[in-house]
């Protein structure tokens, strides 16, 4: 049985929570202590200093636009540098939808308006003609065992667009990704990953959820806990469901 404890930190959870993201957190806490892993959740809202040492995984969902405008300024007047020093320091990281946005350079809004991003990743979204990108959506990644699906629901008017050196979480199977055009979803920088899939993620990829507290206990630990297998019948159900929906779209 794993030991010890997860401490994570959820950002703006009163802004950045329209896309069942507490379902990220509840499917988090549940893992851990089925293990007998301890869980500590914080929170960090507007004004709300963040210590970069206090925390192993660090947590921010989607939000509407009027949200993320107040979010991204206070994002770079409160806690860029500290969210920098615990990405640096092998700190794990999920952004979802919005949140995933507000870890590049810049979001630009439907106005036209671009606002700064925290800059952990080399990424920018933008506006382009055309739909909003929206329905179920299956990826394939590779998170150091071998290719595995991630499925989930995607709704985003931005598109994104990653630099040169910046590795996608996955390839698109089935559905739209970062941008519709080049076939690729997400994020991966170390243990920082950027996705728009919800619905929520984790509950559809707990095997996702296992990496993440694997990560965040490595970093503080020094070395990858052997997290105990669970009886996940019905979450692989959940997860066979949510692809079989994507694939059929």
């Amino acid at each position: 049985m794993s030991a010890g404890t997860l401490r994570v930190i959820w950002l703006y959870p009163d802004h950045m929570n329209i896309y069942a993201d507490r379902g990220n957190i509840a499917v988090l806490e549940h893992r851990c202590r089925w293990r007998g892993i301890g869980f500590e959740l914080g929170t960090a809202g507007p004004g709300d200093a963040v210590d970069p040492d206090a925390h192993d995984l660090f947590y921010m969902g989607g939000g509407q636009d009027r949200d993320q405008v107040l979010v991204t300024r206070d994002l770079a007047a409160t806690k860029r540098d500290a969210l920098a020093a615990a990405v640096d320091s092998g700190a794990a990281m999920l952004g979802v939808c919005g949140g995933y946005q507000l870890l590049g350079h810049s979001y630009e809004l439907p106005s036209g308006e671009s606002l700064p991003g925290l800059g952990l990743v080399d990424l920018r979204t933008v506006r382009e003609p055309g739909e909003r990108l929206i329905g179920n959506v299956l990826i394939e990644a590779d998170l150091g065992d071998g290719l595995r699906r991630i499925a989930g629901f995607e709704n985003h008017g931005g598109r994104t667009y990653l630099g040169a050196g910046e590795q996608p979480l996955g390839r698109v199977v089935s559905g739209f990704g970062n941008n519709g055009k080049d076939g690729v979803e997400g994020v991966r920088r170390g243990r920082l990953i950027g996705t728009y899939l919800h619905g929520p993620l984790l509950p559809k990829n707990t095997w996702l959820a296992d990496v993440l507290i694997a990560w965040a206990l490595e970093r503080r630990d020094g070395a990858a806990p052997a997290l105990a297998p669970l009886d996940d019948e019905l979450e692989r159900a959940a997860h066979e469901s949510a692809a079989r929906a994507a694939v059929g779209r």
